[in-house]
């Protein structure tokens, strides 16, 4: 027997309000996905935390993303809901805080929820001496102290990074001259003057991180942006 899943999980989502308002539905048809093998310089600690994890091989999407983000070039990944775009920027940016000791990864994302869903995923993952941590408007002052010191994968969000990092970024310059990687999750919600602001923001980011002498790569990830390239270039400045 097979089970319509989508229908199960409108039915799901209109529990308790019917269907009376409910006026268009569009399924979309599956799409197998190609797996592929893990590229060369994946690292085996990586490659056995996704292992425990259930990721045997990655997607070819995945893959190909990562592939261009280790090579040192910006890339924006655009592709549907659940369709695994975090293993696409966790790989590359794992993969560097492995082989280079000193270095260190910012992960940029809308909302708190999200970047502790994040937080979680690489806790599971459990790489060692990646040292991930959140910062954000709850982040107690202690536990602040302790992620810009210790932390080497920072999940955080542009408010944060424009409130409390940027200004005080003396106080973070060991960080910012190993940024490695920049993650901006979910890029296709910074749009009108809330995306201006944010554009601005990490244009910031990237004037303070060169007077350190860095120049992190930047991995864009999207689900709806209707032409990806062009959005990541206006958010960047790339």
């Amino acid at each position: 027997m097979v089970t319509d899943r989508g229908a199960l999980l409108l039915d799901r989502v209109l529990a308790g309000s019917g269907r009376e308002g409910l006026r268009h539905v569009v399924a979309v048809p599956a799409r197998s996905g190609t797996p592929v093998d893990w590229p060369h310089w994946t690292p085996a600690p990586v490659r056995a935390a996704f292992a425990r994890c259930g990721v045997a091989a990655p997607w070819r999407h995945q893959a190909e993303a990562a592939e261009l983000a280790h090579a040192g070039r910006d890339v924006v990944l655009a592709t549907g809901t659940a369709s695994g775009k975090s293993l696409a920027y966790q790989l590359p940016a794992l993969a560097r805080l492995t082989t280079d000791p000193r270095a260190t990864a910012l992960y940029l994302a809308p909302t708190k929820a999200l970047a502790a869903d994040q937080l979680r995923a690489l806790e599971e993952l459990d790489v060692p001496d990646v040292r991930p941590a959140v910062l954000d408007g709850d982040t107690p002052t202690e536990a602040r102290d302790w992620v810009r010191s210790h932390a080497r994968f920072v999940l955080s969000n542009p408010d944060m990074l424009h409130r409390s990092v940027l200004p005080r970024h003396p106080r973070w310059s060991t960080f910012l001259r190993r940024l490695a990687v920049v993650v901006v999750d979910e890029c296709h919600t910074y749009r009108g003057v809330f995306g201006s602001h944010v554009a601005l923001v990490l244009r910031r980011l990237r004037r303070v991180c060169a007077r350190y002498g860095a120049h992190p790569v930047f991995v864009l990830a999207s689900a709806t942006a209707r032409d990806p390239e062009v959005a990541a270039s206006r958010l960047t400045g790339l």
